[in-house]
């Protein structure tokens, strides 16, 4: 009896233990889990992303700046100066005062720019300087070659690149004012006759003899006048 009362007594404890683990398991779950969760770190937000730079064609990189042309004043080049400043009607002698002349005669005080005026004096016309440039050809030289100012020495640079452009420079380095090189001048300055003698433009020219001799006496002068008034 003994035996069968410690049998049932020890399967009311194993059954009143297996109901106590039950009844207590929820509890030692949740604390378990509750540590657990407690050995994680907390998880950081996720940062917003960044904003993206806006999409931008690319850019052409700038071109190089073209170097501005510089003529050097030789003799033969003083002379074809000289020259088209005779044959213009604004030499006076090497006179400084053709560099501020307008058409027509009437000069100018400021040489900060092109005047830009125009005068009517039995033709109509803007042209200025010692070699009496019109606006859109001295804007045209002095942008290719990089000049500030009207003044004299930029006034010279200015013909000299248009007598090159006219294909007449490499004759008046060899010192010849030829017909050829009248008629390419010709282009340029309306003084200047063509092969049969006349303008390109319908307006009064100097006789290319007399042209020719004037450049020639420009060329034996012991000393030339520059463009500031300076004589070499």
């Amino acid at each position: 009896m003994v035996g069968n009362g410690t049998s049932a007594t020890r399967r009311t404890i194993q059954a009143l233990g297996s109901t106590a683990v039950l009844l207590a398991l929820p509890s030692l779950i949740s604390s378990r889990f509750a540590a657990a969760l407690a050995a994680v770190p907390p998880t950081l937000p996720t940062p917003p992303p960044l904003a993206s730079k806006p999409a931008t064609a690319a850019q052409p990189r700038p071109a190089a700046a073209t170097a501005a042309v510089r003529y050097p004043l030789t003799r033969q080049r003083r002379a074809l100066l000289a020259t088209i400043r005779y044959a213009e009607g604004t030499w006076a002698n090497g006179s400084p005062d053709g560099y501020r002349t307008l058409y027509g005669g009437e000069l100018v005080s400021s040489l900060e720019r092109h005047p830009d005026i125009l005068v009517v004096n039995r033709y109509a016309s803007a042209a200025a300087g010692a070699y009496q440039m019109l606006p859109a050809t001295w804007e045209a030289a002095s942008r290719r070659l990089g000049l500030r100012g009207f003044g004299p020495a930029n006034q010279d640079q200015a013909a000299l690149y248009l007598a090159d452009q006219r294909g007449a420079l490499a004759a008046i380095d060899r010192g010849q004012l030829c017909d050829d090189s009248l008629a390419r001048l010709a282009g340029e300055w309306a003084s200047f006759p063509l092969h049969h003698g006349g303008s390109a433009y319908g307006q009064p020219v100097k006789d290319a003899g007399q042209l020719r001799r004037f450049f020639k006496e420009q060329l034996l002068r012991p000393t030339l006048r520059t463009a500031d008034g300076d004589l070499v």
